[in-house]
């Protein structure tokens, strides 16, 4: 069993032979400067700004090459000859749509920068809300472990006595069975606590890349305001997202609106004939009609109408589901509360009492050893239950404010 207790205790030194001290600001802003995600939305709003310079442009002019007028039936079929109609064509046209249509073009691409901006605003708070949480999970979960290994030296120097009472006649041979039971129950409970503290030290590096982390410091000390979250709800990142996507839909509306004027194009040609006969220009104008838009444009109209709609609904949903969540959350927060002040007021001193009880019986041999191992165990579980309760308190605040709270600027 002290062998087992040996590869425990090495494979948690093996997991934080490197570790770093890092402290619950110092997590937040490495999150912020190495979190891939956040550099992919900052390279979404490069590309939609980069965008914005080709919004809106005229189309590329077009050069036209070719022969006309050659003759491929008749006297002259397949000759050069001097035809007064045959002659080698070279030109350029150049289309024009209408000015609403590029109007709505760069008034889209100027929306793909706020939606892209949003995107990165949603993401950023994501990134400081799981790296908060992740810290507190492994700031407790090394608490819990440290608490249990305070209770197995209590248990192992309590142990060392039960030879002596067999020798002496106080105990029964198959009580000296007991303990190693019991320490044999200790031993999976610390299993589970180191198994515990390396997740949550992969999730904290998984948002700051330090693979190593050992949460140094205190938990943040975080003042929930109801009336201030309620009312900064509604200028919320990921409601603001909402926005910036119905600035793109109403874009997409102005732009098959827009499919209803007329676009024009222009051309210019130059043609060479026989000497003979000279050459000639040629320049034109042509003009798109859009004469059923009943079955072209308006069905597309309709359909970009609706799709913006449909934003305008999921943000109203959206902005119920986060009212409802916050309330949800503060109610949680405020049983969590009560449930570590009854801890903190009652378990913890009741377990202490018992501990020290069953341990004064036991010194004065009124009471077994196993007694004394199953009141300082349920100490140790007491303590580590209290640090599950501080750990939800801690995680309510942090997620209540980092989750409805205002971005942080």
């Amino acid at each position: 069993m002290r062998s087992a207790w040996l590869l425990a205790v090495s494979a948690l030194l093996a997991g934080s032979a490197h570790a770093a001290p890092l402290t619950y600001v110092a997590a937040l802003d490495l999150a912020a400067r190495s979190a891939p995600s956040l550099r992919a939305k900052a390279a979404d709003i490069d590309a939609a700004q980069s965008s914005v310079a080709a919004a809106g442009r005229l189309p590329d002019p077009k050069v036209r090459l070719g022969l006309d007028n050659f003759p491929v039936a008749g006297p002259a079929a397949g000759r050069f000859g001097p035809d007064s109609m045959t002659m080698a064509t070279v030109g350029v046209t150049q289309d024009m749509p209408n000015s609403e249509k590029r109007r709505a073009e760069r008034e889209r691409a100027t929306a793909d920068i706020g939606a892209a901006q949003a995107g990165q605003a949603v993401e950023a708070r994501n990134v400081r809300l799981n790296t908060a949480l992740a810290w507190i999970d492994l700031y407790f979960a090394e608490r819990r472990l440290a608490a249990l290994d305070d209770a197995g030296r209590a248990i192992a120097r309590m142990r060392a006595a039960a030879p002596a009472q067999v020798a002496n006649g106080t105990a029964r041979p198959a009580q000296t069975l007991e303990p190693e039971q019991l320490d044999a129950a200790l031993g999976d409970r610390r299993a589970d606590l180191v198994a515990a503290v390396s997740k949550a030290r992969a999730m904290l590096g998984r948002w700051t890349g330090d693979m190593a982390a050992e949460a140094a410091g205190d938990p943040p000390e975080v003042a929930v305001d109801e009336a201030a979250l309620r009312a900064g709800l509604d200028d919320h990142s990921s409601l603001r997202a909402y926005d910036a996507s119905l600035r793109q839909a109403d874009a997409d509306v102005d732009l098959a609106k827009a499919g209803k004027r007329s676009d024009w194009a222009w051309d210019l040609a130059y043609q060479h004939r026989d000497p003979m006969w000279g050459d000639m220009v040629t320049a034109g104008v042509t003009f798109s009609l859009p004469l059923f838009a009943s079955t072209r444009q308006d069905p597309i109209i309709a359909a970009r109408a609706h799709t913006a709609a449909s934003v305008r609904d999921q943000k109203e949903a959206a902005r119920r589901d986060l009212a409802a969540s916050l309330q949800a959350d503060l109610a949680d927060h405020a049983m969590h509360h009560d449930r570590l002040h009854r801890a903190l007021e009652t378990l913890v001193p009741l377990a202490q009492r018992r501990a020290d009880l069953e341990t004064a019986s036991y010194a004065a041999g009124t009471a077994g050893l196993a007694d004394a191992l199953s009141a300082q165990l349920a100490l140790a579980e007491a303590r580590i239950d209290t640090f599950d309760r501080q750990a939800d308190v801690a995680r309510d605040g942090v997620r209540i404010t980092l989750t409805y709270g205002a971005d942080p600027r």
